[in-house]
């Protein structure tokens, strides 16, 4: 049995394993997949290195990106994008163009799917099909397939050569049929492996193949296939090489891979939501997610995903992007779930703290200490466990998930009250705002920072979201510890009582009918209505009667029920800035969707369902094929501001669409 067979076989059993609902035995049809053709636009012919203007396709959690060409003379794909040095380049606008002598392409059509590319040249006579697919984290694969469209013999004469490099730093070397790309910005190294008996024509920057005639029939046909690998050096190349690669095998379980993804996601949407359109959107979301999915590099010990490739500084991890990743991801990969949430978790210190953001290569970026995230990783491995029932996950989490929720009144509760403030390990104001996730909230403005000892600074306000993130955490942490038989089921419930009843009397303010900050006192309220008030309604801390409350200004759309409902602060705060704001007015989908599920946790379900919709129609580019999901929205005209492909806002789409 050769390697690409084991691997075949071994894949399958993985995804059997793996996944929790199993696709059926015969999918050659792909019904789910076909729902992802062209729901992204991966057209772009870079012109700079850092040519950020067109999206790109990556798979298996590699570390570089391919697209379509927009010009009709150039074959092979854009790139490959490598982000394996300097957050990001092109490496080429095409690294394995294939000149054909005495062509001239007529035609140029492209198909994507979440499994692979396609794309055909024509010509009078010619006709040129390549299809795209990742075969690991490390490797994907390009089959060229000529054909004679012609009623006649002809003899073709083609070739193969780069487009100019854009990346700085790279350098070219052959051996026989194979080319290897070194770089002085990175230690990957990248192998790219031709048809046998190819010869190669090298300088430090450019290639040419030796030139093959080729005799075809009417309507016969040529195939071969190129290898195109960067790998970093923990991983062995040897091991990696392909001394044969069948193609349709990889292709076929690529397809499968996906369409079991698919099949879980579309066939879990809530009743109401059973309309093609949005069994589209799960394939974008879906879709948005693997193109920021990394396998382990430099610092980084398990795989995870980016917050958005095309941003230049988003590729890192972050611990409260990462927690609400693994809980989109749940739906459909709780295997990619659990390593999202162990990546983060590989950076907790001994007290309990759990770094900000990580990176693979702190040449660039250093990881941040300065502050921690909002705490929801209990959250995210409760809704893995739900999915799965994997007791040893919960087993290997649960000591990291207490040391943490115990790290928050150790080194965040200023006057030891059992509320929580925000803060910084540093004493900057800054990092202190960072830490809430939401950096320039208006509740912020004449915020000061206190130390509270040691590396440990809070800010002078106690945070509603906060401790009901705080009080949700001890609920779950309650019913983690049931799962493993741990002694603290009873501890975490009676806590979480008491905090509730502190909740809902300290931060609900009677007269206007919304949660707000307070002072450390907990007796003067920080005005602005923002989307904290209905955190407090996600964590089923609430009572009821302040739900209502809530509820009513939540519809109010002269306040949040705007194009895009439920953005972070009141449209009619004279504050709300969605263009320059930030945290002041945009829609940010995490926070929309914490809105949602608040009103579903009581009893709103006609709201909730009238809110999604609205959210998902709103909000450019979500549904509707080709254009990408955006970090966040402006909520009165819907448009798309900030980063292309932002996972959070994906993983949040899946979560407003999924059944629980």
């Amino acid at each position: 049995m050769n390697k690409l067979s084991l691997l075949i076989i071994l894949s399958l059993f993985l995804f059997s394993c793996n996944e929790k609902k199993s696709a059926s035995k015969n999918l050659e049809t792909s019904s789910f997949l076909n729902f992802s053709k062209n729901i992204l636009d991966y057209t772009i012919s870079p012109k700079k290195l850092f040519d950020k203007s067109g999206l790109m396709f990556s798979d298996q959690g590699a570390w570089f990106a391919y697209s379509f060409p927009d010009s009709i003379n150039t074959t092979g794909f854009s790139g490959p994008f490598i982000m394996t040095q300097q957050n990001g380049v092109w490496s080429s606008n095409s690294l394995t163009n294939l000149v054909i002598e005495n062509n001239t392409w007529t035609t140029h059509n492209t198909s994507s799917y979440n499994s692979h590319l396609e794309q055909v040249f024509q010509s009078n006579n010619l006709e040129l099909k390549q299809e795209l697919v990742f075969y690991s984290g490390h490797t994907a694969i390009i089959k060229s397939t000529l054909k004679n469209t012609g009623t006649s013999k002809a003899t073709f004469t083609y070739h193969f050569k780069n487009k100019p490099l854009l990346a700085t730093g790279l350098k070219l070397s052959a051996s026989s049929n194979q080319l290897n790309i070194n770089s002085s910005k990175s230690d990957a190294v990248g192998h790219l492996i031709f048809p046998k008996n190819t010869k190669l024509t090298v300088t430090d920057s450019t290639y040419t193949s030796s030139k093959t005639q080729l005799e075809l029939k009417p309507n016969q046909t040529k195939e071969f296939v190129i290898s195109q690998t960067f790998i970093f050096p923990k991983y062995s190349w040897e091991k990696e090489k392909l001394e044969t690669i069948n193609f349709d095998d990889v292709l076929k379980v690529r397809k499968q891979e996906k369409e079991t993804h698919l099949k879980a996601l579309i066939e879990n949407r809530k009743p109401q939501f059973q309309d093609n359109i949005y069994a589209q959107v799960l394939t974008k979301a879906h879709l948005t997610l693997q193109n920021n999915w990394r396998i382990p590099a430099g610092e980084i010990k398990h795989e995870g995903l980016f917050p958005s490739y095309h941003y230049k500084w988003f590729n890192g991890f972050w611990s409260w992007d990462s927690w609400k990743h693994a809980v989109g991801l749940s739906y459909y990969n709780t295997d990619l779930a659990k390593k999202q949430v162990k990546l983060m978790f590989e950076f907790q210190n001994e007290d309990g703290f759990v770094a900000d953001c990580v990176y693979r290569d702190t040449s660039i970026e250093a990881h941040n200490y300065r502050d921690t995230k909002p705490p929801l990783s209990a959250w995210a491995v409760k809704k893995i466990y739900e999915k799965d029932k994997d007791v040893e996950f919960v087993k290997y989490m649960y000591p990291k998930l207490k040391k943490y929720h115990q790290w928050w009144y150790d080194k965040r509760d200023y006057d030891k009250d059992g509320m929580c403030e925000y803060g910084s390990t540093d004493g900057s104001l800054i990092a202190a705002k960072w830490e809430s996730g939401m950096d320039n909230a208006i509740r912020f403005d004449t915020s000061k920072i206190l130390k509270n000892g040691k590396d440990a600074y809070s800010l002078d306000q106690e945070s509603v979201d906060l401790n009901a993130y705080l009080y949700a955490e001890k609920l779950y942490l309650a019913q983690l510890s049931e799962v493993i038989n741990a002694e603290d089921t009873s501890r975490y419930r009676n806590e979480a009582e008491v905090l509730k009843i502190k909740i809902q009397k300290q931060f609900y303010d009677e007269n206007d009918g919304w949660f707000y900050d307070t002072s450390l006192d907990g007796k003067i309220f920080i005005k602005g209505e923002g989307s904290e008030g209905w955190t407090a309604l996600w964590a089923n801390a609430a009572t009821q009667e302040q739900a209502e409350a809530v509820k009513i200004k939540m519809m109010d759309t002269t306040k949040f029920y705007t194009k895009v409902p439920f953005q972070t602060m009141s449209a009619d705060h004279p504050k709300f800035d969605p263009l320059k704001g930030y945290w002041r007015g945009p829609n940010w989908l995490d926070q929309a969707y914490f809105g949602v599920k608040g009103l579903r946790n009581y009893g709103f379900d006609k709201e909730a369902n009238n809110a999604t919709i609205q959210i998902l129609k709103g909000a450019e580019g979500i549904i509707g094929k080709g254009k990408a999901i955006r970090e966040n929205y402006h909520p009165l005209t819907g448009k798309g501001l900030h980063a292309q492909n932002f996972s959070w806002s994906a993983a949040h789409v899946i979560m407003l669409l999924q059944k629980d």
